[in-house]
């Protein structure tokens, strides 16, 4: 198999409006401060930023005009003339009722209906931005891997690789070959085993665990399939990745670090996959999963009978 190293962004087609503010949350942290400040001021006032200028942009946050169209263009958008538009439809959509995209973070002193409150809202605002972000086409082709894989390899590290556990358990019950790798030397001696055919995934919100990276840069090197689930669409795992399906993030706090927003982002886009495989291969996953489930059905039965 011959692998092409492809650029991010290439031949995409500008977010729509309603994912223009998941696009500021997922890039934001890999941006320059001046940039960051252009794409906080559009994400938070789409409406008063449509009305202006790229000057005017430039001047209310510090920057250049250079920098405003750079942003622009890390954003998705071939100009800026593209942006306010994008914004003057993200503003219309929001003065019709949409909730506020902003909430307060969670304080040591909040009480608990507070915190679940935030929380509760923060995961929606999580999934929905993913889920607005989510490139479907990479998620075809990864799904289409997955369903004719000889072999599946996942890796993840911490809450990552709990992420990576939960797929490979998934696949296994549609009577898939999957197996999930947190050593990192174990990762990279059954990633020297992948050929054409097989499929390696990994998973890291920040796309620079070496841990990750390396045993996916080997199933790369031979020949197999290649996904990268990440938070960083620029990251260094992505340029091993034949399919990059990127994760979003709530707002990282003190009580709430990037661990917990990145797991719920990272469970949606691998339910995802496997939805798609269990598709896919219906005349085979519906049986395993029916057997699976009557293998185990005495165990969810208590004692005496009763359920």
């Amino acid at each position: 198999m011959t692998h092409n190293v492809k650029e991010i962004f290439a031949g995409e087609a500008p977010p729509a409006p309603a994912a223009l503010a998941a696009k500021v949350r997922t890039l934001a942290p890999s941006m320059t401060r001046s940039m960051q400040r252009v794409a906080e001021a559009v994400a938070g006032d789409p409406a008063g930023c449509a009305a202006l200028t790229v000057t005017g942009l430039a001047e209310l946050t510090g920057t250049s005009e250079a920098t405003v169209v750079r942003t622009a263009r890390l954003l998705g958008y071939p100009g800026y003339r593209d942006l306010r538009l994008a914004l003057a439809g993200l503003a219309a959509q929001q003065q019709s009722g949409r909730a506020p995209a902003v909430t307060a973070d969670i304080a040591v002193d909040d009480p608990i209906a507070d915190v679940v409150a935030k929380l509760a809202y923060d995961e929606q605002q999580t999934l929905a931005d993913t889920a607005a972000g989510l490139d479907t086409v990479q998620l075809g082709a990864a799904v289409a891997a997955l369903a004719a894989a000889r072999r599946i390899d996942i890796y993840g590290v911490g809450a990552s690789g709990l992420v990576a556990q939960d797929l490979a358990q998934k696949l296994l019950r549609i009577g898939l070959i999957a197996h999930s790798h947190s050593d990192p030397h174990l990762a990279v001696t059954n990633a020297v085993q992948l050929r054409a055919k097989d499929v390696a995934i990994a998973i890291t919100h920040s796309g620079s665990t070496g841990d990750v990276i390396e045993p996916l840069r080997v199933a790369f090197e031979h020949g197999a399939t290649t996904v990268a689930i990440t938070g960083r669409p620029g990251g260094p795992v992505t340029q091993y990745a034949d399919h990059i399906l990127t994760t979003s993030t709530a707002r990282e706090s003190e009580l709430r670090p990037a661990a917990m927003s990145s797991r719920t982002s990272q469970l949606l886009v691998v339910d995802c996959l496997f939805v798609g495989v269990a598709q896919r291969t219906y005349e085979t996953a519906a049986p395993a999963l029916s057997a699976s489930y009557e293998a185990l059905a005495h165990r969810h039965t208590p004692r005496g009978g009763h359920r």
